[in-house]
């Protein structure tokens, strides 16, 4: 139990949501990221984000795509994240699946989905997938490590 309370706790700091928080007080990215420490502490090494940013703003999208990323690089742990925000996918996931019509019509590095190739796949819907105004920064190693 002493590892686990330990585990919670580094997680907590890592998700930036405080241990004593009540769940009603949370915003919906706190709400997002607690619900991420719970899957850590009990010992998930594979996280299924179902649109784990779609209700969210700019900022809190950013902090959760944030966490996703440091949790699959500093803890090794395997995370697959539906989206349809592309610019979160290109700018937080190292790989990217692009479903069409049920069929996969993407599968790589997230630097080959380009605009091009996005309106190759949706045609003329592409445009609807990518918000300029929307994109986040991408996020800073040291700066990820320094929430640890």
């Amino acid at each position: 139990f002493f590892f686990q309370a330990e585990d919670g706790i580094r997680h907590s700091s890592v998700t930036g949501v405080q241990t004593c928080a009540l769940p009603i007080s949370l915003s919906g990215g706190q709400q997002q990221r607690g619900a991420i420490a719970r899957t850590l502490v009990q010992g998930a090494r594979v996280i299924l984000a179902d649109e784990p940013i779609a209700s969210l703003d700019p900022e809190s999208s950013r902090r959760v795509m944030e966490v996703l990323s440091l949790i699959n690089r500093e803890d090794r742990c395997t995370i697959v994240v539906s989206l349809h925000q592309v610019e979160y996918a290109r700018a937080f996931c190292p790989r990217v699946v692009a479903l069409c019509g049920g069929c996969v019509a993407y599968d790589g590095e997230a630097a080959g989905l380009t605009d091009a190739r996005l309106a190759e796949i949706y045609g003329a819907r592409s445009r609807e997938l990518i918000s300029e105004s929307a994109v986040p920064a991408r996020p800073l190693p040291d700066l990820l490590r320094a929430a640890a």
